[in-house]
């Protein structure tokens, strides 16, 4: 999320609320999840379900729109 590090405590509080959410709609496929401020970097791992690696960060990007995606992808 370029940038929330430098944006007021009250919006990056907004923002990680709404991260929090949306990994809250999740909690039974998400396995793990953190949010490095100094990086601004979300990490989150995810058990193997069918169509999870687009649908969670679309939802994650419908609710944060600044969020930018980078992905690892899988060879096979």
């Amino acid at each position: 999320i370029p940038g929330l590090r430098q944006r007021s405590a009250r919006i990056r509080q907004e923002v990680i609320g709404r991260i929090d959410h949306v990994l809250q709609l999740y909690k039974r496929t998400v396995v793990f999840a953190d949010f490095n401020m100094k990086t601004s970097v979300l990490w989150v791992s995810v058990k193997p379900v069918p169509g999870i690696c687009l649908e969670l960060p679309a939802v994650i990007k419908f609710h944060v729109p600044e969020a930018l995606l980078v992905s690892h992808r899988m060879p096979g």
